[in-house]
């Protein structure tokens, strides 16, 4: 791609992840509940199931979540943290943040920035790269960014079978405390109408022809590509990779052309149990990760957002990863904790009666 080294995102000083934590709602809708009810179970079904979060779940109460389980893993005072960033496309309000609530409620604030972050499924990691920023430049010891959804679809629309609800909180500090550093990131982005929703629409639209090609594979591949062109590696070099999950098939068909195995995805491939949980989808898929490294392990992670664009980061884990990864529920605990739900209690915790 030739891509001028410079382009590499590092900060002068070095930065990694003091702490992480998820949450997954623990109902699951199965897919073939939407196709027995919209198709007449005819068709296939892109996931097994979807997490659903409950009535009294929503981006904030499952952000504080994930916060708290970053916090117990880092083992810092919330006092200390300079920034709240929360990353979703389904804020509870259209005006009024969601990031001073989680602040107030983890006991970071009021000393400290606080904002909402949008740009569909990368926003989480989008704050990521702007508080490896913050915490690189040293205007602040920690910033905690966020990825979280209770992600919205059409009744009957192919988005319905995986738009679903979770996400993971990271806590970024300096490298010495991290349990795994940031070798350094790139983003690229580009102006491809494949999904989109306007203030005035419940429901997401989405162009069907854009969202593979030119929308998903163009910018999770030249984003991957350009960052191991400019850290010189390949997928050999890395132990494992995460990308973002709209479906199964994607991130697989991505990682194959990437040059990784099934094995190297394996456990950041989170789709086919939880479904998309959009903002949260490859923030979710490396704390699974996180959890299962070892000391060394390098890991690439490539989030993707709709509109488009996509965040590549080379992430090596350090050995603090031993002492701190049961600090806090893992990943796992989350998915197997699972009560199944039908169609019509999904319809009403997720309010899709319109009156």
């Amino acid at each position: 791609m030739n891509i001028p080294p410079e382009f590499l995102m590092k900060p002068e000083n070095p930065v990694g992840i003091v702490g992480y934590g998820a949450y997954v709602p623990r109902y699951r809708l199965p897919a073939t509940e939407v196709s027995r009810v919209w198709t007449n179970g005819l068709g296939g079904t892109p996931v097994t199931e979807k997490a659903v979060a409950g009535l009294d779940e929503d981006v904030i109460t499952m952000s504080i979540e994930a916060s708290r389980n970053a916090l117990a893993r880092a083992g810092i005072d919330p006092r200390l943290i300079r920034a709240v960033w929360v990353g979703s496309e389904s804020h509870p309000y259209a005006v009024k943040p969601s990031s001073t609530i989680v602040a107030e409620s983890i006991g970071a604030a009021p000393n400290i920035q606080a904002a909402d972050w949008e740009f569909a499924c990368k926003a989480g990691s989008e704050a990521i790269q702007a508080a490896i920023g913050m915490v690189g430049s040293k205007m602040a010891g920690y910033a905690l960014s966020i990825g979280m959804d209770t992600a919205q679809g059409r009744p009957g629309d192919a988005l319905e079978y995986t738009a679903a609800s979770g996400g993971a909180a990271y806590l970024i500090g300096p490298a010495d405390e991290s349990l795994a550093v940031f070798q350094g990131s790139y983003s690229f982005v580009t102006d491809t109408p494949d999904f989109w929703r306007r203030a005035d629409q419940f429901y997401p639209s989405h162009g069907d022809r854009f969202t593979g090609e030119p929308a998903y594979f163009s910018h999770t591949l030249a984003a991957g590509q350009a960052l191991m062109e400019m850290t010189g590696t390949t997928a050999k070099d890395y132990t494992w990779a995460v990308f973002h999950q709209p479906n199964v098939k994607f991130p697989s068909r991505a990682a194959q052309l990437l040059g990784f195995t099934d094995a190297q995805i394996q456990h950041g491939l989170l789709a086919g149990e939880v479904g998309n949980v959009y903002a949260g989808s490859s923030l979710l898929g490396l704390t699974a990760t996180l959890d299962a490294a070892e000391p060394g392990d390098r890991i690439l992670m490539v989030s993707y957002g709709s509109g488009a664009g996509s965040d590549a980061f080379d992430i090596l884990v350090t050995d603090h990863i031993t002492e701190r990864k049961d600090k806090a529920p893992r990943t796992r605990s989350y998915i197997e904790r699972r009560t199944e739900v039908d169609y019509a209690l999904y319809t009403r915790y997720r309010g899709k009666l319109k009156v």
